[in-house]
C-alpha cells in the first residue's frame, strides 16, 4: 500500500453541521487552546517536515523510545508528574508493537516539560493516574490498574472488579477515564460510552447506564476523557476516523448536552510566532486542573504519521505534547429566582483572581449571557451595567433572548478583553442542586409467589432523591406502576409491581419520573 492509500485508509471526511459556520471565537472548546510555551527547536530530528521547528523540550521526547498516553499529577512540593506508556523506537513492528508498552514515571519542574524518565512502572498501556482521597495513587492501564502509597511506589498490580448490573457491556472495558465527586467518590466512563460509579475509585465499578453518552453521530469514537470542575461535568470524546472530537457537557455525568464545534482538530499546538506543530494524529487528550478544577493545560499523544507507517529505525515517532488553555472566569448568577422569557435583568457576579481584575479587563460591550445555544452564535443577553465589588465585578445583562429554560444548569458567557482576546466561563445558579440524586433500576423480575414484578432502585447520586414515580411498560403495552420512596445516596429499595400472572419481561421498559420529569429509563 502506497503513502497516499495508507493515509486515506485513516482519514474519513465528516461533513460539520451547516450551523457550525455561524460560531463565534470562544463557542469551540478548542478556542481555549492558547499557544505553546517558548522552548527549544532542534535540526536534524525525527519527524515529516510538518513538525521539524516542534518544541522538543515540550512534554517528553526521546529519540530512543516512542511516548504515547498520559497525564500529570503534582505533589506538593511543585514537581510534577507525567505517568506515560511508551516502547523502543527500534521496535520490530514500529508503532504497532504498542500492545507490549511499558508504563514510565516521569518528572518535571515545570508543567509543560521538559520531563525526563525517574522510573520504570511495568507494562501496562494507555495510563490515567488519580489519586484517591487517602493519598494513594492509582495508575490505570488498559486491563488492570497500579497503586502505591506514594507518587514513586513501590506499585503493587491489580485489577478492578466491574459490576455490570444486568446491563450489558459497551465495546468492552478499555481506555477508562475518571473524575472525581464531590464526597470522593469516582464516576468513570469507559472507551464504548457507559457511565460507571465506584464508591472511592478503588471498590467495584458499577454500571449506571447502557446506552452510550457520546453524540448521536456517525463517529468511531474512542480515547474520552472525564473530569470535574467546581460547578459541571466535561467530556471529550475522539472521533479517530474522522479526527474530530466533541465537546458535552453534564449536571450528574449521567444525562449530557454536546455544545456545537470541535472540541480539537490537528493543528491545535501552535507557537507564540504561529508556526503550527502540525502533528497527523491528535490522540489520548489528558487534563490537568486547578484548584477549582477549570483545566489550565492538556496534554496529548501525538504522531507525525499514519501509524502503520512508523517503523523501526526510521524517521517517525511519537511523543505527548502539553498545551495550556485558557481556563475560563468564575462567575455566578445572582438572581435567586429561576430564569426564564419573562426575566428582565440577570445579575452575574464575576470573581477576580490572581492576573485577572475583570472590572480593568472586561470590554463589556462585547459580553454575551445565556444558553449556550444562544451565546455560542453570538446571541443572547447584551450587558448593560458593571458594577465593582471589591475585587469582583457585578454585570447586569439585559434578559431578553437568554435561551435559559428549566433544563439549563450552567448558563455560558463568551466576549472579549480590552486587549480583544476571548475571555468565556460557565455560572452557578443559585437554584440548581448540584449534587442531584440519580437513580438507576435493575433488571425487572417475576415473583410467581408474590404475585408481583420486583424491581431493585438504586440512588446513586450525591443528594436524597424526591420521592418518584415507576412505570413499567411491556413489550405488548401493558403497563404497571409503583411509587419510589425517597432514597439516600447510594441507598436502594425493591419497588413491588401487583401482576396476577406472569408478566413478559422481555423487551420491557423502565421509566422513572420525579417531579413531572423523567430521570431515568432502561430498556430491558
Amino acid at each position: 500500500m502506497c503513502m497516499a492509500e495508507s493515509i486515506n485508509a485513516q482519514i474519513v471526511e465528516r461533513p460539520r453541521p451547516e450551523e457550525w459556520n455561524q460560531l463565534i471565537d470562544g463557542a469551540r472548546f478548542m478556542d481555549r487552546f492558547l499557544p505553546m510555551p517558548d522552548g527549544k527547536r532542534q535540526k536534524g530530528i525525527w519527524g515529516t517536515a510538518d513538525v521539524a521547528e516542534r518544541f522538543v523540550d515540550n512534554g517528553i521526547e526521546n529519540p530512543d523510545t516512542s511516548f504515547w498516553g498520559g497525564n500529570i499529577l503534582k505533589d506538593k512540593d511543585g514537581l510534577y508528574h507525567l505517568y506515560v506508556c511508551g516502547w523502543p523506537e527500534n521496535s520490530p513492528k514500529g508503532h504497532m508493537f504498542w500492545p507490549k508498552s511499558t508504563v514510565f514515571h516521569a518528572v518535571s519542574k515545570n508543567l509543560h516539560g521538559p520531563y525526563s524518565i525517574r522510573q520504570t512502572i511495568g507494562k501496562g498501556h494507555n495510563p490515567e493516574a488519580y489519586m484517591l482521597d487517602d493519598g494513594r495513587i492509582v495508575i490505570y492501564v488498559i486491563d488492570g490498574y497500579y497503586i502505591a502509597d506514594s507518587y514513586d511506589g513501590p506499585w503493587e498490580y491489580k485489577h478492578f472488579d466491574f459490576d455490570t448490573r444486568d446491563r450489558r457491556i459497551i465495546e468492552g472495558l478499555s481506555n477508562l477515564t475518571f473524575a472525581r465527586r464531590s464526597d470522593g467518590s469516582r464516576l468513570m466512563v469507559c472507551r464504548g460510552g457507559g457511565v460507571w460509579i465506584s464508591r472511592d475509585g478503588i471498590a467495584p465499578y458499577r454500571q449506571i447506564t447502557e446506552e452510550r453518552v457520546y453524540p448521536k453521530v456517525d463517529g468511531r469514537f474512542e480515547d474520552p476523557v472525564v473530569w470535574r470542575d467546581s460547578l459541571q461535568y466535561h467530556l471529550i470524546v475522539n472521533d479517530w476516523l474522522g479526527r474530530i472530537a466533541y465537546y458535552e457537557r453534564s449536571l450528574d455525568g449521567v444525562h449530557w448536552v454536546v455544545e456545537q464545534g470541535e472540541a480539537y482538530v490537528p493543528g491545535v499546538s501552535v507557537h507564540k510566532d504561529g508556526y503550527v506543530e502540525n502533528w497527523f494524529k491528535y490522540e489520548r487528550l489528558k487534563v490537568f486542573q486547578d484548584e477549582e478544577g477549570r483545566v489550565v493545560q492538556t496534554n496529548f499523544a501525538v504522531i507525525d504519521t499514519i501509524k502503520w507507517n512508523d517503523l523501526p529505525n526510521d524517521n517517525h515517532s511519537s511523543k505527548n505534547i502539553c498545551i495550556p488553555m485558557n481556563k475560563g472566569m468564575l462567575m455566578e448568577v445572582l438572581n435567586e429566582e429561576p430564569i426564564d422569557g419573562n426575566t428582565r435583568t440577570i445579575e452575574v457576579l464575576i470573581k477576580g483572581e490572581k492576573g485577572f481584575k475583570p472590572a480593568k479587563e472586561l470590554d463589556l460591550a462585547s459580553l454575551r449571557f445565556g444558553s449556550y445555544n444562544e451565546v455560542n452564535f453570538g446571541r443572547g443577553c447584551k450587558a448593560i451595567d458593571m458594577k465593582k465589588k471589591g475585587k469582583d465585578v457585578i454585570i447586569t445583562f439585559d434578559g431578553q433572548g437568554s435561551g435559559i429554560d428549566a433544563d439549563e444548569f450552567a448558563p455560558k458567557l463568551i466576549g472579549k478583553n480590552k486587549k480583544g482576546e476571548m475571555v468565556f466561563g460557565y455560572a452557578k445558579l443559585p437554584y440548581i442542586n448540584y449534587r442531584p440524586a440519580i437513580l438507576s433500576s435493575m433488571k425487572p423480575v417475576y415473583n410467581a409467589n408474590g404475585k408481583c414484578v420486583e424491581i431493585v432502585i438504586e440512588n446513586f447520586g450525591l443528594s436524597d432523591s424526591k420521592e418518584s414515580n415507576l412505570t413499567l411498560t411491556a413489550a405488548d403495552g401493558t403497563v404497571l406502576t409503583a411509587d419510589v420512596p425517597s432514597l439516600k445516596p447510594y441507598a436502594k429499595t425493591t419497588v413491588k409491581l401487583n401482576a396476577d400472572k406472569e408478566f413478559k419481561l422481555d423487551g420491557c421498559k423502565v421509566t422513572v419520573t420525579t417531579s413531572g420529569k423523567v430521570v431515568h429509563t432502561q430498556k430491558w
